[in-house]
């Protein structure tokens, strides 16, 4: 079986029942909309300021969410490009009587960074891990 990411998630948040569709489970538009605010946190961190979504690749939901559970999302940086950056985002969910997590959906996202007016901009070079720049 496989594990979370050994990492520490971007947003951790608890399904509740206002996001359920009629058969009380969580609606996918919610876990989407989550897994984007997790990878719009590392856009904006890596872009340095606002940035915004362009397109999400290949989501498949693997199993359901349900009311309670707990969400972690986890996002990795996989490239940078001029003005966009892709963002790899894991959603995992842990019952609350329970320890084991099971990952239901991840997916890709693109990311552009934006000036002022709302038009593409430079993303600055990432930093290095202290690690690697010595």
């Amino acid at each position: 079986m496989a594990a979370p990411p050994n990492a520490s998630p971007v947003i951790r948040t608890i399904a509740m029942p206002a996001d359920t569709n009629p058969a009380g489970d969580i609606f996918g538009g919610w876990l989407m909309a989550q897994m984007d605010l997790a990878a719009g946190s590392v856009a904006s961190r890596v872009s340095r300021g606002r940035a915004a979504t362009i397109s999400v690749e290949a989501m498949a939901f693997l199993r359901p969410v349900q009311v309670g559970d707990e969400v972690s999302l986890f996002a990795e940086l996989e490239d940078v490009g001029r003005s966009s950056m892709r963002i790899h985002v894991e959603a995992w969910r842990r019952a609350r009587d329970s320890s084991d997590s099971i990952k239901v959906t991840d997916a890709t996202f693109t990311f552009v960074a934006l000036d002022a007016d709302g038009r593409p901009r430079r993303v600055p070079m990432p930093e290095l891990p202290e690690s690697r720049t010595a």
